[in-house]
């Protein structure tokens, strides 16, 4: 994606170019490696090794139930993906969780490094409630294996600034989301922050009435990140580590 979004970049200002991209890139990257050494320390286990866990005791609904196993990863992989939707949702309408969320919606970017750049705070409390979802339902260590590969890969991909053909984004949009859809929720504009929720399937925002298709200013003249914290600082690696500690 990396490769691509600089072949084929769907925005070219001065925050995703030259030494400003460069700052940028360094904080994503650094947040990434802090918050998975934090992961690492608390929760060692992860989303796998929890299922792994649940398994082995026999906990979880469907380490109690008769039925084809691709059947069940597959229920179990849908109900994955609405949990982190549902768990996106709550980020922004719970104010702690807010407080937490907003150092990713403070990047005045969006590329793929965006996708990395969360708080060590919301990953630790993210792998909570994962494995919480994952003993519950006892699903299948294969089911998790893929979900966490497709939650990774589907983060960098609707990240991406990436220029997608209209007719492709349009057909791909319908089951899954795409950069241009995932872009309107880092919009400074608050209805477009409370929209497109999803990661990967992209109904969910349908369903629930929080899917909207274009940034009002369209995509070239839209504002991202928060209208509340701009400037250099935000590429200023301690200042996005104290930013849920902070008034605003």
């Amino acid at each position: 994606m990396a490769i691509y979004e600089l072949w084929s970049p769907k925005l070219e200002r001065a925050e995703m170019t030259g030494a400003l991209k460069s700052r940028r890139w360094l904080i994503n990257l650094s947040m990434v490696i802090i918050s998975s050494i934090f992961l690492r320390i608390l929760f060692p286990a992860a989303a796998v090794g929890t299922a792994i866990w649940a398994q082995s005791n026999g906990y979880g609904l469907f380490n109690n139930v008769n039925a084809p196993k691709l059947l069940i990863g597959l229920l179990c992989f849908v109900v994955l993906d609405f949990s982190v939707w549902l768990e996106h949702f709550a980020s922004h309408k719970i104010p702690l969780l807010w407080r937490i969320h907003r150092m990713h919606h403070s990047d005045q970017g969006f590329d793929l490094t965006t996708a990395l750049r969360f708080h060590p705070l919301e990953i630790v409390l993210s792998m909570v409630w994962k494995a919480a979802i994952i003993i519950l339902l006892g699903a299948p260590v294969f089911a998790v294996l893929v979900f966490e590969i497709v939650l990774n890969g589907m983060a960098m991909f609707n990240h991406a600034n990436a220029r997608l053909p209209k007719r492709l984004d349009t057909v791909l949009r319908k089951l899954v989301v795409t950069p241009d859809m995932h872009r309107v929720h880092h919009s400074t504009i608050n209805k477009e922050t409370d929209s497109n929720y999803g990661f990967n399937f992209s109904f969910w925002d349908r369903i629930f009435s929080t899917y909207i298709a274009q940034p009002s200013l369209g995509h070239k003249d839209m504002k991202i990140g928060l209208n509340d914290f701009q400037g250099a600082k935000t590429s200023n690696l301690k200042w996005a580590l104290l930013l849920p500690f902070r008034k605003g």
